[in-house]
């Protein structure tokens, strides 16, 4: 069973579906794996194993009896430690909420759970989603090196076969980063595709929520089960639903993908930008255009980013700053606290900046139909580097220089989806990401589908 666990999501679903292997079976490997790499990856707030073998059991019961939900059916997952699941509490990795009890499931959870998946455990985040480390957990790749953040926990749990997909969300870059650096891939959906209700916020107007999987179509496959309109989320966005499935395979040819002049390969590592360039590479000898854009008010963003993201954050935990301040990690107590010195007006500027900035987007958007660039910037940094030196001597802190490249598709609201493309020299995952027009997750996964069917890069797994 220990082989099934190496499947994608897609091919253990069609396994589990002709019964040639037990979904009991399966969530029991799948608990024994996590056991064997948690004392490594701590990638785990807790585990539900009585919960989990109990929606094993019910899978077995039902797909015996010919009754067969779909392509999650009876296949373990994971939840990011700040989606609710009733009953159990919804830590987001802080001692903050050590006492918070969840009363319902969060949306994802309750179509989950409808789509009859089995969710193994709640992971690592950091702390409330403000960072871009995850420390408490390690990459599978290199345990001295961070497994990206905040849904690190995730993106190592996926990447060490603990589950075959694990839910994340993404206010700067945190399903995308993480998958970069762990070897997966990471959808962020457009703004209000997926339903936050029940899901700890960071940033109200940034905050995402989307799966970090091991295949592309695992990824479009778990959009088909998640995406929705949701009244619960104010932010939730009643548009029609895409077909990702049927069109996945179409391939590029005939279509636009822009590459920028600026901004994306600025101060970015060697190793990256040559896998990056490879693979746009890829891309035109499968029949892709390529043109070259200027990705505009390049200069404000992350400006905007953090003009929104401190104050919105600030406003979230205000009662709880007051109430147990002490009990914050150093790092987020600063961001709280810097959030709330932020003027009104400096939010609203930020706020007026990103409505020009998705308006020029969209300008873009009418001479390509994608934009491909690199994920992030570097491969995983040591779990206690705090900066970068680049090659003309510069230093970045950590946290920028990893935001720097997924926050224009946060500020914006648009979709985008990080894609293994390489490894570095010393061993750590390589990632590019595409880019799309506001709902448009079914073309950026075509688009992405066209490369991973060419190469290999995510059919590697880590020694864990």
């Amino acid at each position: 069973m220990s082989d099934a666990l190496d499947l994608s999501l897609v091919g253990v679903a069609e396994k589990l579906r002709n019964k040639e292997i037990s979904p009991v079976e399966l969530t029991e490997a799948a608990l024994a794996r996590i056991d064997q790499t948690e004392r490594t990856l701590n990638a785990y707030v807790r585990l539900t194993p009585d919960q989990a073998m109990a929606a094993a059991r019910e899978a077995e019961r039902e797909i015996g009896q010919g009754i067969y939900r779909g392509e999650l059916h009876g296949v373990p997952v994971a939840l990011k430690d700040l989606y609710d699941m009733a009953g159990l509490p919804t830590t987001c990795s802080s001692r903050v909420r050590h006492d918070h009890l969840a009363e319902q499931d969060s949306a994802c959870a309750e179509r989950l759970k409808a789509a009859g998946a089995v969710i193994v455990g709640k992971t690592h985040t950091h702390e409330f989603a403000y960072g871009i480390k995850t420390p408490t957990t390690a990459n599978p790749w290199n345990p001295e090196h961070m497994p990206g953040g905040s849904s690190g926990g995730s993106g190592a749990t996926v990447a060490s076969r603990g589950c075959f997909m694990a839910m994340g969300s993404d206010t700067g870059g945190s399903i995308r980063i993480p998958a970069a650096v762990c070897g997966t891939v990471g959808l962020k959906p457009t703004y209000g595709r997926v339903s936050r209700a029940g899901v700890a916020s960071l940033s109200w107007s940034l905050d995402h929520v989307g799966p970090l999987t091991r295949t592309v179509r695992d990824a479009a496959v778990c959009l088909k089960w998640l995406a929705g309109y949701d009244s619960r989320d104010p932010g939730s966005a009643d548009e029609p639903l895409d077909d990702y499935l049927s069109g996945l395979d179409q391939g590029v040819q005939g279509l636009r993908l822009g590459v920028p002049t600026n901004y994306y390969f600025d101060n970015v590592d060697a190793e990256v930008e040559a896998a990056v360039r490879a693979a746009i590479a890829q891309l035109e000898a499968a029949g892709a255009e390529i043109r070259e854009v200027e990705i505009p008010y390049a200069g404000q963003i992350m400006a905007v980013e953090f003009g929104l993201c401190l104050p919105e954050a600030s406003a979230y935990h205000r009662e709880m700053l007051r109430e147990r301040a002490d009990l914050y990690e150093d790092d987020v107590r600063v961001f709280l606290e810097a959030g709330e010195l932020v003027p009104a007006t400096d939010y609203i500027t930020a706020l007026r900046v990103r409505q020009k900035m998705q308006a020029a987007w969209q300008a873009m958007y009418t001479q390509v139909d994608a934009v491909i660039a690199p994920a992030v910037t570097a491969p995983a940094t040591r779990r206690d580097q705090d900066a970068i030196t680049w090659a003309d001597g510069s230093e970045e802190e950590v946290t920028p220089a990893f935001v720097r490249l997924s926050a224009p598709a946060n500020v914006t609201g648009l979709p985008s989806v990080a894609v293994p493309c390489g490894f570095s020299q010393s061993g750590l995952p390589l990632s590019f990401q595409v880019i799309g027009r506001p709902f448009g997750e079914a073309r950026i996964l075509r688009i992405a589908q066209a490369y991973e069917a060419a190469t290999d890069w995510h059919t590697r797994k880590p020694a864990l």
